[in-house]
């Protein structure tokens, strides 16, 4: 990483563009609550995957949120350093970036996706049954993507798709990197 970019980096939004005349910036959280943009007043920043290098711009590393608010299905934004429309525009799909020693504490029995990626899954058997790889979003509930150890990089067929509920979750330990789910081998 570079210097300055923290360690436990999580992306957590983009930026669509412009909001107003006087700088201030529209950003697209990645998450329904996005809390994580909130609890930090320093946003680090990214250019777009993909992007051109352009000569006449270099992307700051990060920036100083003065306000932010949720406007809409988004969020706007005030960063010092941004003055008017036109530096709000240059930073359009801009990867944003929080520490994730600064996002809020997580409730009793609430998880952020990001710590329950790379957790081991087995079952009440102690059987193996993989490892998270991802989450997806059902609107009812999240669902853990749990691929095989031994099948990490083949197809997803593989994959097995847990709800992220107390019906099937015994235990998540955090600590020992670890989930119990109430899930069979052939299911």
């Amino acid at each position: 990483m570079e210097p300055g970019f923290p360690d436990d980096a999580v992306e957590v939004g983009r930026i669509l563009g412009a909001w107003g005349v006087k700088g201030w910036l529209k950003v697209q959280p990645f998450s329904s609550d996005p809390q994580a943009l909130f609890s930090s007043t320093r946003w680090f920043l990214r250019a777009p995957e993909g992007a051109v290098p352009r000569p006449d711009f270099v992307w700051p590393g990060a920036l100083k949120v003065l306000q932010s608010r949720e406007h809409g299905d988004g969020i706007v934004a005030q960063a010092r350093d941004v003055a008017d429309r036109s530096a709000a525009e240059a930073l359009r799909g801009g990867r944003l970036f929080v520490s994730r020693s600064s996002f809020p504490t997580a409730g009793l029995d609430e998880y952020y996706w990001v710590d329950l990626v790379g957790l081991a899954v087995s079952n009440r058997q102690g059987e193996p049954l993989g490892a998270v790889v991802g989450l997806l979003d059902t609107g009812a509930h999240s669902v853990l993507r749990v691929v095989p150890h031994a099948a990490a990089t083949s197809s997803p067929a593989a994959e097995r798709l847990i709800p992220f509920v107390a019906a099937y979750i015994n235990s998540v330990d955090l600590a020992q990197r670890q989930i119990v789910a109430d899930w069979g081998l052939d299911y």
